[in-house]
């Protein structure tokens, strides 16, 4: 047996409402997937859904479904003209298991591996963190996430404190704890994001070192040794007094989600209270922020 498959592409504030109209024009399933290779980011003070800017929609239909019928019911259901999508025609298969099969653990820096759960973490001295990709995203593929992780995998992190601020799937401040942080808080605003985060804990055996909570839940007088920040580059600038102060004296404040046109704002931002080594990757950059001890 074989089935349709409709593909096409949707912008943020338009995914949702697209998925819906599939599945009421007739959609058996529909995957919603990063179109563009984005890190999954949450806006401080931002009710925003947690989906990428550019959003890949595929939709299974029955074999015999007529396909410009459907778009065009589709069009109807949601006001607008046919999106332009692609057709083709899809064997039967194990669609768990082909989606599965397109994730598998990966090296990230150092001993340090991303695994999803229906693989066996690689042996000693490997250092696994095990998470599967879902929605909350930051399964470390990205290339702000994949820096920050190789920061954390390559300098030594035994006995330090750790914030996440804007943690996601809660993949940097898992991977801290693993690498030997004492502790970690990850700070996100969005509840679902927290959610996700302890769960993810909890598989990675951690829950008892990390402390999920919101950004207006965090003590007053909170300092940490590592801070990492993985978001947008206007936020980044929103929150350089906050992130400043985080960081404790002789500490170190890493800088992500922004691209590299974006270095320089965002670094100017920062320069006052830090010294500033930038990293690139496609595009993307990562800036290693060192905060001076009094009398450097």
């Amino acid at each position: 047996m074989s089935w349709l498959r409709i593909r096409l592409r949707a912008e943020r504030d338009q995914a949702d409402s697209i998925s819906d109209a599939l599945e009421q024009c007739g959609a058996l399933a529909v995957t919603l997937e990063d179109a563009g290779d984005e890190a999954m980011f949450a806006r401080p003070g931002s009710d925003e859904p947690r989906l990428w800017a550019q959003t890949s929609l595929s939709a299974l239909l029955p074999a015999d479904m007529e396909p410009s019928r459907f778009a065009a019911d589709v069009a109807a259901l949601l006001g607008v003209q046919t999106p332009p999508w692609e057709v083709d025609r899809v064997p039967d298969q194990d669609w768990e298991r082909a989606w599965m099969d397109r994730f598998r653990p990966m090296h990230v820096g150092g001993n340090l591996w991303i695994c999803p759960s229906w693989f066996a973490p690689p042996p000693p001295p490997a250092v696994a963190v095990v998470l599967d990709p879902g929605l909350a995203f930051g399964t470390g593929t990205h290339a702000t996430t994949s820096l920050c992780l190789e920061w954390l995998a390559t300098n030594t992190l035994v006995g330090t404190e750790v914030v996440d601020f804007g943690c996601g799937s809660g993949i940097l401040a898992i991977a801290a704890l693993k690498l030997g942080a004492r502790s970690a808080w990850a700070v996100d605003i969005d509840p679902g994001a927290l959610t996700v985060t302890c769960d993810n804990a909890q598989r990675n055996e951690v829950s008892d070192r990390l402390t999920a909570t919101s950004p207006s839940s965090l003590p007053a007088d909170m300092v940490a040794d590592v801070v990492v920040a993985n978001i947008l580059a206007d936020p980044l600038i929103e929150l350089a007094p906050r992130l400043a102060t985080l960081t404790r004296a002789g500490g170190i404040l890493l800088l992500s989600g922004m691209l590299e046109p974006q270095l320089a704002e965002v670094g100017h931002r920062y320069s006052e209270n830090f010294a500033i080594e930038a990293r690139t990757r496609d595009g993307w950059a990562l800036l290693v922020c060192r905060k001076p001890v009094q009398g450097d």
